[in-house]
């Protein structure tokens, strides 16, 4: 068939096909596709996980490696030899869940056989658990020294966010 036949024959089915309502649906498609791709983006941000700390901790930026040894407690103290204390959220909680997963690129229940293999080997001890994030607020406020995370909407003047590279 002739170059011009072939895209009068394509032009025709394909305005016969937009007759019939054909191509409504694939946009249809592509614009909950969008809608769905960019929802998850706007709720995360606004429920982002943020890594804390007590006000008077020097350090202001840690890498994610340095923040999961002191979350498996593998280290003690923070870069500049403050000791530190590490407060957690219970292992079925969504932000725990989260911020192991986003921040610290680890399971939760790594971590808990981590923590569980120090414990009974006395080589070590678990991190301090809070059941909810308004007592995580409170403790790293209070505890010099203190690292532990929170969503966004629970952060205040009396803690400081630890930045990550």
């Amino acid at each position: 068939m002739h170059r011009d036949g072939l895209d009068s024959s394509i032009h025709r089915a394909a305005l016969h096909a937009q007759s019939r309502g054909r191509f409504r649906v694939p946009a249809l498609k592509r614009l909950l596709l969008l809608a769905l791709l960019l929802a998850p983006s706007v709720s995360a941000n606004e429920h982002q996980v943020s890594l804390i700390a007590h006000p008077d901790v020097d350090t202001r930026t840690l890498t994610r490696d340095i923040t999961r040894a002191i979350f498996a407690m593998r280290q003690r103290t923070w870069p500049d030899g403050q000791a530190v204390r590490v407060f957690v959220l219970p292992n079925n909680h969504a932000v725990h869940g989260r911020f192991t997963k986003e921040r610290l690129a680890v399971y939760p229940h790594q971590l808990q056989l981590a923590w569980d293999r120090m414990v009974f080997s006395g080589t070590g001890q678990a991190p301090n658990r809070v059941s909810s994030q308004s007592e995580m607020l409170e403790r790293i406020a209070t505890t010099p020294g203190a690292l532990g995370y929170l969503e966004r909407e629970y952060l205040d003047d009396r803690i400081q966010v630890i930045s990550m590279e």
